[in-house]
């Protein structure tokens, strides 16, 4: 087959290396040329994405993989579309509609009978039928369903792993119609391959869910879930340090039985899904007042860690304070809705001088990002934010005049901290 895949992000490139893996001929579209000269040149555009750098050199050399800025172009030379273009909200989870809809006529400026187009990007609810349909037909003159298929494909997978996800998970598709739906099982079983997962009740594979609006509603709804349960987790930890009740011990032998599966408590949830998907579910359902309750509870734990910070250290005023971690998770080069933001600015709040380090970034990156790095300033606390591997190994004489650490996220260990303080959510 011929494919063009629309963005060459963290989830995009490593799905058009993918594609080119299993013998297509694929086309990379992005309208960032220096990633475009870069991919075609073989070089991985970011660090971080396991095994990308060796399969993104061999499908390049092998011209199973180019890179372009021409959309259009691609498309039109093209019997598949998979579009991977970022969605963003606002603090309302309002969608920002305007690189999607400017790929999605870029898509449809080239679009010729008989392609399959599939979108899978996070998406409200009702929005390939709704939006993108009508905007393809009036930018093609093609008929959605009839002259061409289209269909919603979630991306199921994390930056990190792309490739082993890939093949872990279950592939959703949703057409607008069952000849669509059909299609784009033909078509991800040809691109895909997956792991025997004895733990399904169905096999392993491609599997269609009926619709383009089931197949967004199941995207949202698993990454929704995963916020409403770190949410709970985080109530649980709150109260547990009110009473003196360590909460780790709790959930380990709350999930020993098969009917509970409590997530972990943080310092907060961060990243590109699931800080953002829970606002695009409550677009389309505005009464979810759980899924509201949730998210802002979660929103609210890079405050309550530094109230847990005063508590021990005692007034912050002017104090230095050093926050280890600027990314939203251990080991990704990637501060997407990090919870070092919050975390710096409730320090400021308190009259604390923050300043940030992280292994993955330099000072001059964080100074890119409005992060203040820690060039060797005294400092008598710290906040660990991010569970980098490296915060495992912590040491006393690592944190020198650090006198208390709130470990928001269980990483360090307690024997090698020596007489700094330990502080963690949940008791």
């Amino acid at each position: 087959m011929q494919i063009a895949v629309v963005a060459l992000g963290k989830i995009g490139l490593p799905l058009a290396v993918q594609f080119a893996v299993k013998g297509h001929r694929v086309v990379g579209c992005d309208v960032d040329i220096a990633r475009v000269e870069a991919v075609n040149a073989g070089i991985e555009p970011f660090p971080g994405e396991h095994d990308l750098d060796v399969r993104l050199k061999d499908v390049v050399a092998s011209g199973l993989l180019t890179a372009t800025t021409d959309t259009a172009a691609a498309v039109a030379g093209s019997d598949a579309v998979v579009i991977v273009v970022p969605l963003f909200v606002d603090a309302d989870g309002v969608p920002d509609w305007g690189w999607m809809d400017a790929a999605t006529r870029s898509v449809a400026a080239g679009l010729k009978p008989g392609t399959l187009v599939s979108y899978e990007t996070t998406l409200p609810v009702g929005t390939t039928r709704d939006r993108w349909a009508p905007m393809l037909q009036e930018g093609s003159g093609l008929v959605p369903g009839q002259d061409f298929q289209l269909v919603f494909s979630p991306e199921r997978v994390l930056t990190g792993r792309v490739f082993a996800d890939l093949r872990r998970y279950p592939k959703l598709v949703g057409g607008i119609d069952e000849a669509s739906a059909a299609r784009a099982v033909a078509f991800y079983e040809e691109v895909l391959d997956f792991d025997d997962r004895p733990d399904l009740d169905r096999p392993n594979g491609v599997w269609d869910l009926g619709s383009s609006e089931a197949s967004e509603l199941a995207k949202l709804a698993e990454t929704t879930y995963r916020d409403v349960n770190i949410a709970l987790a985080n109530q649980f930890a709150r109260y547990a340090d009110r009473v003196g009740i360590d909460v780790r011990k709790v959930i380990e032998a709350s999930n020993s039985q098969p009917y509970s599966h409590i997530h972990q408590p943080g310092i907060a949830v961060g990243g590109h899904c699931i800080p953002i998907y829970p606002q695009i579910y409550l677009w389309n359902d505005p009464e979810a007042t759980v899924v509201r309750t949730a998210r802002q509870a979660n929103a609210a734990m890079p405050e309550y860690a530094v109230d847990l910070l005063a508590a021990a250290h005692g007034d912050l005023d002017g104090a230095g304070v050093l926050v280890l971690g600027a990314a939203y998770r251990g080991g990704v080069q990637e501060t997407a809705f990090s919870g070092v933001y919050p975390t710096v600015e409730a320090l400021r709040a308190r009259g604390a001088v923050p300043y940030v380090t992280d292994p993955l970034f330099t000072d001059a990156d964080l100074e890119a990002l409005g992060l203040p790095p820690h060039r060797g300033e005294p400092v008598v606390a710290a906040v660990l934010q991010a569970d980098h591997a490296e915060y495992r190994t912590l040491t006393e004489a690592d944190l020198p005049g650090v006198r208390v650490l709130v470990d928001g996220r269980r990483t360090t260990d307690p024997a090698l901290l020596g007489s700094i303080r330990r502080v963690v959510i949940g008791g």
